[in-house]
C-alpha cells in the first residue's frame, strides 16, 4: 500500500512542475522544468538550506505561515495547498486570503501599458509588469517580507523615487487600515496573524498607526513623485477589486495630454 506523500515528496514536485517565470521577468529556456530552489527560497523568504533540510525530510514540522510562504510563492490553489499542510502535519488553512492569480488577471498586468501590479488582501506584491519595474524598481530584489507593501513601508528607510510626505502619509495611514480590514476578515489566515505580529514586534510606527487607524478599504490615492530619471510625475493611483475574490491590482496612470504622461511613456518605453 502507497503511503501519503512526505512534505518533501511535494514540495519537490510542486517546484518542479511551476511553468512561469519569476515575476516581472521573461521566461528563458532551462535545461530542467520549474523553479530553482534558489528562486523559491526567495520567493517564499526562507533560506535556501532550510529550504533543502524540508526537501530532504530533515526539518519535516515547518510552522504554519513558513507552509503559507511556500503555497504562494508555488502559487497552489486551494487543494494543492490543503495537501502541502496536511503533510507538514498542519491543518489545511480556512478563510485564508487569496492569493492565486487568475488567468484573465494575468494577461491585463502583461498588457496594460501603465505600471500595473496584483496584491493579496494583506498586501503581498504577487504580480506586477516591466512599467512598474520602470516607475518603482524591480520587485525581483526584494527577498521575504520586503514583498510585503505594508512591511516594507514601515521597515524601509529610503523609497527609490521621492513621493509627497503628506500624500505618504495618507497613504500609509490607508494601507495599516487596510490591513486592518483582511485581519478582521481573515481571522484564521496563519501568514496574515503572523505579519501583524512581526510588525508589531519590528516597527513601533506600525504600532502606533495599527492602534489610530480606523479599519477601511483602501481606494488608491493620487501620487506626486520624483523620478531619479524621468523627474516629477503626478499620477493616480487606483485599486481595483478583483471580481469573485480578495485580490486587488493597482494602476499607476497619467492625465491624457499631459507632461505627466509623457514623461511615463518616455520612462516605460
Amino acid at each position: 500500500m502507497v503511503g501519503a506523500p512526505t512534505l518533501g515528496t511535494l514540495l519537490r514536485g510542486f517546484r518542479d512542475r511551476c511553468d512561469f517565470a519569476l515575476p516581472g521577468t521573461v521566461a528563458t529556456a532551462r535545461r530542467a522544468p520549474g523553479l530553482r530552489r534558489e528562486e523559491l527560497a526567495m520567493l517564499a523568504g526562507v533560506s535556501v538550506d532550510y529550504l533543502v533540510q524540508l526537501e530532504q525530510g530533515r526539518a519535516a514540522r515547518p510552522s504554519a505561515p513558513v507552509v503559507a510562504a511556500l503555497s504562494r510563492a508555488l502559487r497552489l490553489d486551494e487543494e494543492a495547498s490543503a495537501l502541502l499542510h496536511r503533510a507538514a502535519g498542519l491543518a489545511p488553512a480556512t478563510g485564508s486570503v487569496t492569493r492565486v492569480v487568475p488567468a484573465g488577471v494575468e494577461r491585463m498586468v502583461t498588457r496594460l501599458p501603465w505600471p500595473v501590479a496584483v496584491y493579496s488582501a494583506d498586501w503581498w506584491l504577487l504580480r506586477w509588469n516591466p512599467a512598474w519595474t520602470a516607475l518603482l524598481g524591480d520587485s525581483a530584489t526584494l527577498h521575504g517580507r520586503a514583498r510585503n507593501v505594508v512591511w516594507f513601508e514601515m521597515t524601509q528607510p529610503s523609497p527609490r523615487v521621492w513621493v509627497d510626505p503628506q500624500e505618504d502619509e495618507a497613504y500609509r495611514d490607508a494601507i495599516v487600515g487596510d490591513l486592518r480590514v483582511a485581519y478582521l476578515e481573515h481571522p484564521d489566515d496563519a501568514e496574515l496573524a503572523d505579519l501583524v505580529t512581526a510588525l508589531h514586534g519590528t516597527s513601533p510606527e506600525f504600532a502606533e498607526r495599527w492602534n489610530a487607524a480606523r479599519p477601511a478599504r483602501y481606494l488608491g490615492l493620487r501620487k506626486h513623485i520624483d523620478h531619479p530619471d524621468a523627474g516629477p510625475i503626478v499620477l493616480d493611483g487606483d485599486v481595483l477589486q478583483v471580481p469573485g475574490c480578495d485580490l486587488r491590482m493597482v494602476v499607476y496612470s497619467p492625465a491624457p495630454g499631459t507632461p505627466d504622461a509623457a514623461r511615463l511613456a518616455q520612462l516605460t518605453s
